[in-house]
């Protein structure tokens, strides 16, 4: 697991280098995340490929701050540092969201879908989702909705302060030329990596 998760890092590192100003978001496996040396293989990436490292944003769930949480918060603190955004990935499906938002400094969480795909047909849930994005906003969090799918979902969002949508009402999956084509990119097939990360 671990050395995959590597090559979809590297992988996905040098393709983003080709999109100026677009934030590359990757998924961290709790087993890539607490191997030992973890930063710094992150690093030696970035500077490997040349990706800028502000523009990295490695999406982690509250599994692995669960056990060993000397060792994550040491990584996610060194990655901080570093520029590395870190995004905490399914929020509110895990063990304790406000105990690991409140003792683990993140720059975003990400509204895990179960909760969005209810908006605008249960007040539980409308309430939920204004109430993370209240809770985010007073921690100086960023906010991300999870399966975005219909406009009334989009205007319920943004009326109560969301950050960033992601869904298949913006977009489904691209591999890296569909990206290329989309931000009107003229790169030449042959200059096209032939495997999306």
């Amino acid at each position: 697991m671990q050395e995959i998760g590597e090559w979809v890092l590297r992988q996905a590192c040098t393709e983003a280098t080709r999109w100026p100003g677009v934030r590359l978001a990757v998924n961290v496996s709790p087993v890539q995340f607490r191997s030992p040396g973890f930063a710094d293989t992150v690093l030696e990436i970035l500077q490997e490929t040349g990706f800028e490292i502000s523009r990295l944003e490695l999406e982690i769930t509250e599994s692995i701050l669960v056990d060993n949480t000397d060792v994550s918060s040491n990584a996610i603190a060194r990655l901080r540092a570093a520029g590395v955004r870190i995004a905490l990935d399914d929020f509110g499906t895990g063990y304790s969201s406000l105990n690991y938002l409140n003792r683990f400094a993140v720059d975003k969480i990400k509204i895990d879908r179960s909760f969005i795909q209810n908006l605008d047909t249960s007040a539980a849930s409308d309430a939920i989702v204004q109430a993370m994005i209240d809770l985010a906003k007073a921690m100086g969090v960023e906010v991300t909705a999870e399966g975005v799918e219909t406009d009334r979902q989009r205007a319920f969002l943004k009326s109560v302060g969301c950050n960033e949508l992601q869904g298949y009402l913006l977009s489904r999956p691209l591999a890296a030329d569909q990206v290329d084509r989309l931000l009107g990119l003229d790169v030449p097939a042959e200059a096209v990596p032939s495997v999306a990360a």
